[in-house]
């Protein structure tokens, strides 16, 4: 659906440009094919308009003129749509290319890449590459989920979405309705940060526990978005990342680097394990289980008592 519309904002878009002359609305729905799709004069007025809208919010200037017989048209002059002299320096087109690179998803890398050539065509110096000629490390945020590309636009469009989640400790998954603010990825995994309608409440969901398809749904958002800083902070308390207690744990030797990496203090118990003192935060308890028999909770009680849970929930499946 979003990509259908993308399509008929671009023809419009097209249209408006490519004319020398005010376009009526007949001649605009005879010209393109979505609109004359449309089930009747009323569809296609309010589709029209609503296009209209989102092409000016985008930034394009569209003209309403009227003739001598009053007939409203529309056209987008050019030269009120010309870009101004983009002036990047050589820091800031290094910049812009690193972070062309950085997408691995193959939508994401042609959208990036075709970006990148059309600054360039625009007069963005170029610039050498330091981590293709200097580095065999290049930076890659990956994508595997089949849920990142539905939401990403769900995000962008602020469309309210359901699909089925399937939580750490449940058996089967269940149905979610959520408004999506924001996706961030922490520590390898993507998490979707949004409100949950049903639950009346702010939600993070982790993408790969995301089953079958991300569906659109009608209407506009019922709660607040709040600002990117605080979806973020509330993606890093969810996800692990704010602590607030410190956990005990056992830790088979020569595993769980992630854990270590983490831990303040590691000391040797023999037979092949080491005891880790790490920091405590929401969604430990999922992150823990993940290393199944290589970790064993010592304390506190409440976070041991919620990985023995998670277990039994999997072994049940």
């Amino acid at each position: 659906m979003a990509i259908a519309k993308a399509e008929r904002l671009m023809n419009l878009a097209l249209c408006l440009l490519g004319t020398r002359r005010p376009l009526s609305k007949r001649e605009l729905r005879g010209s393109i094919e979505a609109y004359l799709e449309a089930g009747s004069d009323d569809a296609f007025n309010r589709m029209f308009e609503r296009d209209k809208d989102d092409l000016r919010e985008l930034g394009l200037v569209i003209e309403t003129v009227e003739n001598l017989d009053g007939d409203t048209g529309y056209l987008a002059r050019r030269d009120s749509n010309r870009l101004p002299p983009i002036t990047l320096d050589a820091e800031e087109a290094a910049a812009l290319g690193l972070a062309a690179k950085v997408w691995q998803q193959a939508r994401l890398a042609g959208a990036a890449s075709g970006a990148l050539q059309k600054l360039r065509a625009a007069g963005m110096p170029e610039a050498e590459d330091a981590y293709e000629v200097h580095s065999a490390l290049e930076p890659r945020i990956p994508v595997h989920e089949a849920a990142f590309e539905p939401l990403m636009l769900a995000c962008r469009d602020r469309r309210p979405v359901t699909f089925d989640y399937r939580k750490a400790n449940a058996a089967r998954p269940e149905q979610r309705q959520v408004e999506p603010w924001t996706l961030e990825c922490w520590r390898g995994h993507w998490y979707l940060a949004g409100w949950d309608r049903e639950r009346g409440a702010e939600r993070v969901f982790r993408l790969s526990r995301i089953a079958g398809k991300v569906r659109s749904r009608a209407g506009a958002f019922t709660a607040e978005v709040p600002d990117v800083v605080t979806v973020r902070e509330t993606v890093e308390s969810w996800a692990g990342e704010t602590a607030t207690r410190t956990a005990l744990i056992r830790l088979k030797a020569d595993s769980g680097y992630p854990l270590r990496a983490r831990a303040t203090s590691v000391r040797e118990l023999g037979d092949g394990w080491e005891e880790l003192e790490i920091p405590y935060g929401h969604g430990l308890d999922a992150w823990l289980v993940e290393f199944g028999p290589d970790v064993v909770v010592q304390e506190p009680a409440d976070l041991r008592a919620d990985v023995v849970d998670r277990l039994r929930a999997v072994a049940k499946d």
